[in-house]
């Protein structure tokens, strides 16, 4: 384990204590005692390290595996309640560098249609998401510095934080970026853009296979993408999310493997990946799926949610549109805690022709092509507070400040209330009738169950300030 701010990754990704890390939870699957063990101590709420977290993700006890879905039911009840955060993905551009076998955006991919967005392009796709009733967006591109510069980046952000929807209240609140790994000095300038949490995916861990499905392009180069977040932190990013492509690499090495990154950045930093984001390889342009042998099925993804959950309990869970509806009800009932809706993988796509953008420049084939009313809708049904908040962000209850609220309870004075005031802003602005019947039927039970008197009396006095037309109103 490294110790200090690392630039060799195999400091702090041992390929062999991950592999003594497998070969010990394969020994002991069916030790019931240990196991027993593993899952009594998870019962804290503080998490387990990687040697633990894996036992119970191979653990082949039907009973102990029973346990191991509740408890994570249990954690994830008890810390995030019954609120769900909506994002969109905003593609901008889909130029890139890198020979990247698994994506459609490789150099290498000749039936792609390259795009690049202009600033009023970007402005078009942006009031499109406001008018969705987005809130949050996490910025994508490919990496080529001659067609997507950092300075594009910088100003892309500044053209979606200036952009209004067609009630001038309603604007994007909070930008999440997913870029390539950079320097200090460009993720210092990042942090000035005022962003919210910075996300680079790890894809894979395990070198030689990371060296294999990245041959060329600046992103080949394993040591420095993995560092990454060792450089966005010292820089002052205050949050980064982490993720692995499962898929590429046998699940049971990128699942130990992550947790120990998030091991090494907690040691160096305080504080570990504010969200985690556990995409399945899809089908797309050019990529043929079965030559990918580590595909992960429903079954085993459900588990990896729920032993995420359980091992690190106050981090953020993703899934996206890659996972069908069905897939997205059980992660959210086992421990996911943030999904993305309405979702396009294209350039251009939220703005003009949906179906002809998908086909020529998407990312990937979404499994889930509800839009975000149906979505809201659903969550609702199910009894979720669809939640579009930003609070923390602007509050500055980020970083090593929000784990600390969130570990002592405190933050759910905030996120409850929060959550209902977001959902009424959607419902006044956005929804159809039905959807906002059965809105404001949940925000009046929701408000009865808030414990604390005066947050349950400001919450009411809140919402009627939303009726009367005032916005952007949070805790």
């Amino acid at each position: 384990m490294c110790y200090e701010m690392c630039s060799n990754a195999e400091e702090f990704i041992n390929n062999e204590e991950i592999i003594r890390s497998i070969n010990f939870a394969t020994e002991n699957k069916s030790n019931e005692k240990l196991i027993s063990n593993v899952i009594e101590k998870a019962k804290n709420l503080k998490g387990l390290n990687h040697k633990e977290a894996l036992l119970l993700l191979v653990c082949n006890i039907k009973e102990k595996n029973a346990e191991i879905f509740s408890l994570a039911k249990k954690i994830k009840e008890t810390i995030y309640g019954n609120r769900v955060v909506l994002f969109a993905p905003l593609y901008i551009s889909n130029y890139c560098t890198n020979g990247c076998v698994y994506c459609p955006y490789c150099i290498n991919n000749k039936t792609t249609v390259r795009k690049k967005l202009t600033q009023k392009e970007i402005e078009n796709e942006v009031r499109a998401l406001i008018n969705m009733g987005h809130k949050r967006i996490a910025l994508e591109a490919g990496e080529d510095y001659e067609n997507c510069s950092l300075n594009y980046i910088f100003q892309a952000i500044d053209t979606i934080y200036n952009t209004t929807g067609t009630n001038a209240n309603n604007k994007i609140r909070r930008i999440n970026v997913n870029i390539a790994a950079t320097t200090i000095e460009n993720y210092k300038k990042l942090k000035e853009k005022n962003i919210g949490t910075y996300i680079l995916f790890q894809e894979t861990y395990n070198k030689e296979l990371y060296e294999k499905f990245h041959p060329t392009g600046p992103k080949s180069n394993y040591s420095y993408h993995t560092t990454a977040m060792d450089r966005a932190l010292k820089a002052g990013i205050d949050d980064v999310g982490c993720g692995v492509l499962f898929g590429l690499c046998d699940y049971k090495y990128d699942f130990t493997a992550l947790l120990m990154h998030k091991e090494h950045l907690e040691a160096i930093f305080k504080i570990g990946p504010h969200t985690i984001s556990i995409p399945r390889i899809k089908a797309a342009n050019e990529i043929d799926l079965t030559k990918f042998e580590n595909a992960v099925d429903d079954k085993t993804f459900l588990k990896i949610i729920a032993c995420f959950r359980i091992a690190v309990p106050y981090t953020g869970i993703i899934i996206s549109t890659r996972e069908n509806e069905i897939i997205r009800k059980e992660g959210l009932n086992i421990g996911v805690s943030q999904i993305s809706g309405g979702s396009l993988t294209s350039i251009g796509g939220y703005s003009k022709n949906r179906d002809e953008y998908i086909k020529s420049s998407a990312q990937f084939e979404t499994s889930d092509k509800r839009t975000l009313e149906e979505i809201i809708y659903w969550l609702l049904k199910l009894k979720y507070i669809p939640s579009f908040c930003t609070a923390c962000y602007r509050q500055q209850r980020v970083g090593t400040k929000f784990m600390d609220f969130s570990r002592n309870g405190e933050i759910k004075n905030f996120c409850t209330p929060n959550a209902i005031l977001s959902l009424k802003e959607y419902l006044q602005d956005f929804a159809t009738k039905p959807t906002k019947e059965l809105g404001q039927k949940l925000i009046e039970e929701e408000i009865k169950n808030i414990k604390n008197e005066l947050v349950k009396d400001e919450t009411i006095k809140y919402i009627k300030n939303i009726e009367n037309n005032k916005r952007d109103i949070f805790f």
